[in-house]
């Protein structure tokens, strides 16, 4: 029965308004414990009492994700769904700032676009600083306006998303609202005709001077005002008179510049020529000394490869002439060769390894590795 919305409430967009909030959020704020012990039971008279104690704005925070007072009292208005004018109150009051961020919060989810926007635009005034519990439970600082751009521009704000809002140009072109106004408006204009009056005010006090002193003008006056341009006249012949000495004190001290320069531009041009000219004799004794050395070496390389050519052909005829020698005499004694073949045919008869008997054999090859002589069994 607690959470019930009222029988009187009308329904908000088709629906109950306490729909309006997401079924999780609202079976959070039915268990907090806020909601069962400051909620219950309060009225639309009561609740501005509820209000003046907020002394921050959120929705939930923490790991359980708990609802703060601010969303539980936005709740418990729409179950007991207050009068317009009661929510009116609620958005001027001056004194309280929460109470009128609560009633700006009831308005945008119950409210029809055109008292959205007449009601909550003149808060973009209130610069008052807000503190806003977010989701990880760190205060954190915000300011009336601020909140109130939240609830006009964007989808969602304390968890919950807010109803679809016209854009202000379409009502403005269906003659739904007027032009919004803004307050720097009125100020500039005010001190614009502050302005006006004033330069106005100064024209016509300067003017009422000079008639005053034109109709009043006495001899001492004028015997001043002769006297002042006299003396005018002869300090300017004066500071004339120092000017064109100054002017020629400096054309000499420029001309003796001049000639100074001149003077240390040829000293230094005679350098550098003489400074060229050793430089160019220089280069021209390295590429001599360069080119001898170069003939140098080139004579040095020819004579090198000449020297190599020939001991290459040398090289050449010797081995030309062993050849000729090695095949000479394999062709003209072939008997000389007979005598060492069978040596050698001896030799691998007597080492053993032609035995009949395998092991012996095997034995005798092992002796002939080790260099030792065979069995003879």
């Amino acid at each position: 029965m607690a959470n019930r919305t009222d029988p009187l409430a009308k329904s908000i967009r088709g629906t109950n308004p306490q729909n309006l909030v997401e079924k999780i959020l609202r079976t959070k704020i039915y268990q907090h414990t806020y909601w069962k012990e400051q909620c219950f039971g309060l009225t639309a008279e009561t609740l501005v009492d509820k209000a003046m104690e907020l002394d921050h704005l959120g929705g939930t925070h923490g790991g359980t994700r708990k609802p703060t007072p601010f969303m539980c009292l936005v709740m418990k208005m729409l179950q007991i769904q207050p009068d317009k004018e009661i929510v009116v109150e609620f958005i001027k009051n001056p004194e309280y700032k929460y109470v009128r961020a609560l009633g700006a919060f009831y308005l945008r989810l119950t409210g029809t676009d055109i008292d959205v926007y007449r009601y909550l635009e003149p808060l973009y005034n209130d610069y008052r600083k807000l503190r806003f519990k977010p989701n990880d439970g760190k205060f954190t600082l915000t300011h009336v306006d601020e909140f109130i751009d939240e609830l006009l521009t964007k989808d969602y704000s304390c968890d919950i998303a807010l109803p679809r809002l016209k854009k202000r140009l379409t009502l403005e072109s269906v003659g739904s609202l007027e032009p919004r106004r803004s307050a720097l408006e009125d100020d500039f204009e005010e001190e614009e005709e502050k302005d006006e009056d004033d330069l106005l005010a100064d024209g016509l006090d300067s003017e009422e001077k000079d008639k005053d002193y034109n109709r009043v003008r006495s001899p001492a006056r004028e015997r001043d005002r002769d006297r002042k341009r006299d003396s005018h006249r002869y300090r300017d012949r004066d500071y004339d008179r120092d000017r064109d000495y100054d002017r020629d004190r400096d054309y000499d001290r420029d001309r003796d510049y001049d000639r100074d320069r001149d003077y240390d531009r040829d000293r230094d041009y005679d350098r550098d020529r003489g400074r060229g000219r050793d430089r160019d004799r220089d280069r021209d004794r390295h590429r001599l000394r360069d080119d001898k050395e170069y003939g140098r070496d080139r004579e040095r390389r020819r004579r090198r490869s000449h020297s190599r050519s020939r001991s290459r052909s040398r090289e050449h005829k010797d081995r030309d002439g062993d050849d000729r020698r090695r095949r000479h005499r394999s062709s003209a004694s072939p008997k000389r060769d007979e005598p060492k073949k069978k040596k050698e045919k001896k030799a691998k008869k007597d080492d053993g390894t032609d035995h009949p008997d395998p092991e012996i054999a095997e034995q005798n090859r092992l002796r002939a590795s080790l260099g030792l002589k065979p069995l003879k069994l």
